[in-house]
């Protein structure tokens, strides 16, 4: 099994961001890229009725302490850096991830992943204002003023909506969602499951 295994993000998603810390890991171990896929986390969750950890976790005893704890041993077993919360959380999504449609045009796509993400999770941002975007990019070195004026163009936001109306019509409710051809995985503790595909 060497095709690619597909990672359905959205920078939004503080889970989405640890997996993506994870990833590099486990490709220098299965010996393939995973393929990344943006898609607006806000459009599945509209198309299937769902919301986000943060509001359904909201006032349940110990199911927010035993998501804390299930994050704190992903952590220790990837070795990577726990996010920050972002307090301007939920952040809106769409002009970041119609900028990584342009990005991934542009061959620039890996750059810029890592600057949304470090942006969103590691010194977060209010990173749907579209200054603070614009500078926080432009500081990792990426032409941001370009991208963003991409995003707007009509083709990447049709990539991007074509991107989020397949992810659902292929069973994705949520992020970070893994594919292994068409074997569906979901949350980022998954990962191992996928890694497993490629023993």
């Amino acid at each position: 099994m060497r095709q690619p295994p597909q990672f359905l993000f959205d920078v939004g998603s503080p889970n989405a961001y640890l997996a993506h810390q994870a990833i590099p890991e486990i490709e220098a171990r299965i010996g393939v890229k995973f393929d990344y896929v943006p898609v607006l986390l806000g459009g599945i969750f509209k198309a299937t009725n769902n919301r986000s950890p943060a509001e359904t976790l909201a006032g349940v005893k110990n199911k927010p302490e035993f998501y804390r704890l299930e994050t704190e041993r992903f952590v220790r077993r990837y070795h990577i850096t726990p996010y920050v919360w972002n307090p301007h959380f939920p952040v809106n999504t769409l002009n970041l991830m119609r900028a990584a449609v342009a990005a991934q045009q542009d061959g620039v796509f890996a750059r810029y992943i890592d600057a949304a993400f470090h942006h969103m999770w590691a010194e977060p941002k209010k990173m749907d204002d579209p200054e603070v975007a614009l500078q926080a990019l432009t500081a990792s070195g990426l032409d941001a003023d370009k991208l963003f004026a991409q995003a707007q163009q009509p083709e990447v936001k049709a990539k991007l909506i074509d991107n989020t109306q397949r992810a659902v019509a292929r069973g994705v409710f949520g992020a970070p969602t893994f594919f292994v051809g068409d074997e569906m995985f979901f949350g980022k503790e998954q990962l191992r499951e996928v890694e497993e595909m490629y023993g």
